[in-house]
Formats: structure tokens, C-alpha cells, sequence
């Protein structure tokens, strides 16, 4: 089946089945290799991409849903994703460095929606999963990338 949708601000024809997860349609249909797989069940959060501008878990989130909405990865973030980015770096937050696209995702949406969250507010909206165990740095970044 043919779907158009846009990713990134760009418009795309993909062909795929309905039913294939928004993840494997951005990775082999798209291209866009920044999405990870992690767990398939949507309870990891590596997989997180945004749609139209809310984070979702992209591997359990059907092609045929997208719809008209905007989906936005971490290759389309800008600049609020180079600034969770620089963030990153100088906490150190990556270790294997498999969940930090969906960390930087689920962040950036946090942050969109609340630009000085709390420890409270970062422990219930990044519910990402990190096997490192970087949580503490997670949080410093993301209070760093919103200091100014």
C-alpha cells in the first residue's frame, strides 16, 4: 500500500504495509537510521519519535495511523535538538549510546511542553529506559539544556 506522510518537514511516498510499525518504515522505507529498536513492545522508549509534536514509542505506532500528522525524528529535531545534544556531551550522559535518540526525543517533547521542568517533572515524562543506567546524568542534562 501506498502512504504518503511527512517526516522532517519533508513529504514522502513510502510503500509498505498499514499494519508495518512507524519504526521500520522510518529505518528501511525512509532511511532515517536514528530511530533504535529496542524492545518492540513500546515500553523502552528507544524507538521514540514525535508525532506531530508529542513523543510516541514509533515500534508499536502503525504506518496507517500517521495519517496527516507530522512525524519528526531525531535527524528532523533542530536546534532544540542540539542543545539537548551539547547537553548530553558535557554531562557524559552516553554510555553504549542505544537509548540516547529517544531519550533526546522524549526531553526535547518535555521540554516543549514545559521549558523549566523539575526532578519530579523530568522522573514522570522520560520514562525512557537506559540499560547504562544513566538516569542522574539524563536529569542534569536535561537541566542544563534548559538553564538561560
Amino acid at each position: 500500500m501506498a502512504f504518503a506522510i511527512v517526516v522532517n518537514g519533508r513529504h514522502i511516498d513510502i510503500e509498505m504495509s498499514g499494519d508495518t510499525p512507524l519504526l521500520w518504515a522510518l529505518r528501511e522505507g525512509v532511511g532515517l537510521t536514528g530511530t533504535k529498536f529496542g524492545c518492540g513492545k513500546g515500553l523502552c522508549g528507544a524507538c521514540t519519535v514525535h508525532i506531530d509534536d508529542r513523543p510516541v514509542r514509533s515500534c508499536s505506532f502503525n504506518l496507517s495511523d500517521v495519517g496527516k500528522s507530522k512525524v519528526t525524528t531525531i535527524e528532523g529535531l533542530g536546534a532544540q535538538g542540539a542543545r539537548l545534544q551539547q547537553a548530553w556531551i558535557a554531562e557524559q550522559v552516553p554510555q553504549c549510546g542505544y537509548c540516547q535518540s529517544g531519550m533526546i526525543m522524549a526531553a526535547a517533547a518535555l521540554i516543549a511542553r514545559n521549558p523549566k521542568p523539575t526532578d519530579d517533572d523530568i522522573a514522570g515524562n522520560i520514562t525512557n529506559l537506559c540499560r547504562c543506567g544513566t538516569y542522574v546524568r539524563v536529569r542534569r542534562a536535561i537541566r542544563r539544556a534548559t538553564a538561560t
